[in-house]
C-alpha cells in the first residue's frame, strides 16, 4: 500500500474534538482533491539553500504549562493533528493566502522544529498564522512553514528544548482514527517527537486516497498515538507489506540517520 521517507528531515482557527463542526466546513471539492494531490506528490527533498536563514521549517508550539501539564499522549496527537491540517487547509491551496509559504517549504527540505509555551508566551503564539488543535486537554499550534531567519519575533523567543513529558498510559486507541506508533527505544524528547509524529500525519494523508483523507478530515484529522514498545517488529512487518507508512528521519537531532521514528497506521488495519 505505502511506505514513505521524510527529510525531517519539518480565518485564524482552531480544531478541536468537536469533530462535527471540522465535518461541517470540509467539502471534498477541487480545492480538496489539489490540497491532497499536493501532499500525495511528496516532497521536494533537495539540498539546502546555501543561506542558512532560507532554511525552511514548520514551527510547531507545543502546550505545556508549568502546572498541569497535558498527558504525552495527547500532546503528540495534537501536534501530528495540526500539521495535517495546516496542509490541508484551504488556505495552503491554489490561490490561497498561505499558498507560497507553504509550497516552498514542501517542496524543499522538510523540517519541523518543535518549540514550547505557556501563559502569556501560548497566547502570543495563537496570534501567529497557523492552527491550534486541542485533543484531550493538550493544546499544539502548527505554524505556516517558512524560512528559518524571518521566525516572527513571538515564536523565535520559546524554548526549543529543556521540557519534556513522561510517557503514559492513555489505554487502547480509537479503532476508528489512524494510530502513530513511536518507537520508544529511541527515547526521543516531547519535542522530537512532536516534530515526528507531524511528518506521519503528512505522509499517511498523502499516502491515503483522497475519499480516505476526506472521511478523516471529517474527524478532524484526529489521530492516537502510542508507544510501539515491543510491538515494533509487527509494525515493521506492516511496513514491508505496504499496508503502514513509516518515517524515517534524516538524523539532524536527537536519532542516527535513516532511523525509522514512526509507524502510521490507517483504521482498520491490525498488526
Amino acid at each position: 500500500m505505502f511506505e514513505s521517507a521524510c527529510d525531517d528531515p519539518e480565518f485564524d482557527s482552531s480544531i478541536s474534538e468537536a469533530s462535527e463542526e471540522a465535518a461541517a466546513v470540509v467539502e471534498l471539492d477541487d480545492g480538496f482533491v489539489a490540497r491532497h494531490a499536493e501532499l500525495a506528490r511528496g516532497y521536494g527533498g533537495g539540498g539546502d539553500p546555501e543561506d542558512p536563514a532560507l532554511v525552511q521549517a514548520m514551527q510547531m508550539v507545543l502546550h505545556i504549562p508549568k502546572q498541569d501539564p497535558p498527558p504525552r499522549s495527547a500532546l503528540l496527537a495534537a501536534a501530528a493533528t495540526a500539521a495535517v491540517a495546516v496542509c490541508m487547509d484551504p488556505r495552503v491551496g491554489p490561490g490561497g493566502e498561505w499558498e507560497p509559504r507553504y509550497l516552498t517549504w514542501k517542496r524543499s527540505r522538510i523540517r519541523k522544529v518543535a518549540r514550547r509555551a505557556r501563559g502569556a508566551q501560548w497566547l502570543a503564539a495563537n496570534e501567529v498564522d497557523g492552527l491550534t488543535v486541542e485533543i484531550d486537554g493538550a493544546q499544539a499550534r502548527a505554524l505556516v512553514p517558512g524560512p528559518v531567519g524571518a521566525i516572527d519575533q513571538r515564536i523565535r523567543r520559546l524554548q526549543i528544548g529543556g521540557t519534556d513529558l513522561e510517557s503514559d498510559d492513555p489505554g487502547p486507541a480509537d479503532p476508528e482514527l489512524p494510530v502513530l506508533w513511536v518507537d520508544s527505544e529511541l527515547g526521543m524528547t516531547v519535542g522530537k517527537a512532536a516534530a515526528q509524529v507531524g511528518h506521519a500525519s503528512m505522509l499517511l494523508a498523502g499516502a491515503l486516497s483522497v475519499e480516505q483523507t476526506f472521511a478523516w478530515a471529517g474527524q478532524g484529522y484526529r489521530c492516537s498515538v502510542r508507544e510501539a514498545g515491543s510491538r515494533w517488529s509487527e509494525l515493521s512487518r506492516l511496513v514491508r507489506e505496504g499496508a503502514a507508512i513509516a518515517v524515517r528521519d534524516a538524523g539532524f537531532t536527537e536519532v542516527a540517520p535513516g532511523s525509522m521514528t514512526v509507524i502510521a497506521v490507517p483504521p482498520g488495519v491490525s498488526s
